[in-house]
């Protein structure tokens, strides 16, 4: 059989305060036309369909409605987990008569010992799970400290439920060792529990996984990350999205690429050069633009005349700048030093550059006003 494995929807996301729903619902009609084009036999979906568990209306009724379009209108089956965005309670509402149109969502940690035969194909549905679920599952079993250990567990009890003449798939959501992630993924790791080695998932034929944003945020032959159908953060700005394809007869693996209908963009350059009109009108308005200023001094109403030229601004940052977090833990003070040595300090740590003459007459005069006033204060 062939099926199409996509993941991490996250219907109802916004994107820097800007609803994402015309991307959605544009990135799922491209879903739909290559599950079409492909000649698919069924459609897995690894969790966060949602981005909250307490969906919005409108966002239940579009994900109801593209459900809808996929499995009554164009007769896929659906097998679909709940990921760690999702509420497994309420995805799971109506659950118990979908299969009589083989929509299989399983959203409870018990549910992956029931699998699903499809054709050739035997799907083990594993939804997101905290450790608590694996510990009541199992009793005093064994002692689990961790997801690893679930999980050897949990595959070792499934391949005793491997039928022999079928290739055996797993769906899941975890974070899976060796993988990277982005900027827009909610951290789940506390040092390293929510870890599942590669060794204990090479079992399966193929492991559909969600959670991380990057198709190649983990290089494996068969064990693989979907990522987003669309970009959700700055750092996926060069990520390309899609779904991938997997033939089960032959264990061919293709990467379909969903092109978006507004990119994300990164741009970097100066003030001038950047707001030139020639360079500008290259980007569609509606496109998401982050710019990265290469010039070092202060520009009055920067966003806003960013924003003239870009609709769609998401932020601007300056090319050297350095965050909050890195400052803390690189830029040194010496309380020994004079004021305007470490002012002078200072600047050269947060812009790789010295203070000019004038600048640091300006901070003498603003550094005698303010010892003036202290003196007339005592």
């Amino acid at each position: 059989m062939r099926f199409l494995h996509t993941a991490d929807w996250h219907i109802g996301k916004k994107l820097k305060g800007y609803h994402l729903q015309a991307e959605q619902e544009a990135a799922f009609l491209e879903i739909e036309k290559i599950a079409s084009a492909e000649k698919v036999d069924a459609i897995v979906i690894a969790g966060d369909v949602y981005d909250r568990g307490m969906a919005a209306e409108s966002d239940v009724a579009l994900v109801n409605q593209m459900f809808q379009k996929l499995n009554l209108t164009d007769q896929y089956p659906l097998l679909v987990i709940s990921g760690n965005h999702d509420s497994a309670e309420r995805l799971a509402t109506g659950s118990q008569w979908y299969q009589a149109t083989n929509f299989y969502l399983k959203t409870e940690f018990k549910d992956v010992f029931e699998s699903v035969v499809l054709d050739d194909t035997q799907f083990f549905l594993l939804p997101y799970f905290e450790l608590s679920a694996a510990r009541n599952y199992y009793g005093d079993q064994a002692e689990i400290k961790n997801v690893a250990q679930a999980m050897e567990l949990v595959v070792a009890d499934l391949q005793k439920l491997f039928l022999p003449d079928k290739k055996h798939v797993l769906v899941a959501h975890f974070f899976a060792a060796g993988s990277t992630k982005t900027d827009s993924e909610t951290n789940l790791t506390v040092g390293g529990l929510d870890i599942v080695p590669l060794d204990c998932l090479e079992v399966f034929d193929y492991v559909a996984l969600g959670h991380l944003h990057y198709k190649n945020a983990l290089t494996h032959p068969t064990i693989k990350y979907s990522g987003t159908p669309i970009k959700f953060s700055t750092s996926e700005s060069q990520h390309q999205k899609g779904v991938w394809i997997v033939d089960t007869e032959t264990m061919e693996i293709e990467f379909k690429e969903i092109k978006p209908v507004n990119d994300l963009i990164v741009i970097e350059g100066s003030f001038a050069e950047i707001t030139e009109p020639e360079f500008y009108q290259q980007y569609r308005d509606d496109d998401f633009i982050a710019i990265r200023l290469t010039d070092q001094e202060p520009i009055i109403n920067v966003m806003e005349r960013l924003r003239a030229c870009y609709p769609k601004i998401l932020e601007f940052t300056r090319v050297g700048q350095k965050s909050p977090q890195t400052l803390e833990k690189e830029v040194a003070i010496d309380a020994k030093k004079e004021p305007l040595e470490m002012l002078a300090s200072f600047y050269q740590q947060m812009t790789q550059q010295e203070l000019t003459e004038e600048q640091l007459t300006w901070a003498l005069e603003s550094l005698m006003t303010i010892q003036g006033g202290q003196h007339e204060t005592d």
